[in-house]
């Protein structure tokens, strides 16, 4: 059965949320590294969650964080997904 994605929000939101409270240096150490990846189970259902990190535009410019999440099902071809942009300077950029 193929989750919609209204049922992942309530998953992802407080994940995006404490991963927007790392810093940029943080993130640049996550460049061209394998993506951060962990299951979180709610309901009986396992949800993987991967992060990935990696330059915008230019390289020691922006950097773009995509987190998505899945249940290993079906949704894994279409995974729900946030992402968001940090400077050098620790702003969001496009907010």
């Amino acid at each position: 059965m193929l989750l919609r994605k209204k049922h992942y929000l309530p998953i992802l939101k407080p994940i995006v949320e404490e991963y927007r409270k790392r810093n940029y240096e943080f993130w640049l150490q996550h460049i061209d590294k394998e993506p951060i990846v962990f299951t979180k189970t709610k309901n009986n259902i396992e949800f993987q969650i991967e992060i990935c990190a990696f330059w915008d535009d230019k390289p020691n410019e922006n950097i773009r964080i995509m987190i998505s999440i899945d249940d290993s099902g079906l949704r894994a071809y279409s995974p729900v997904t946030n992402d968001f942009i940090i400077s050098p300077s620790n702003e969001f950029i496009g907010e």
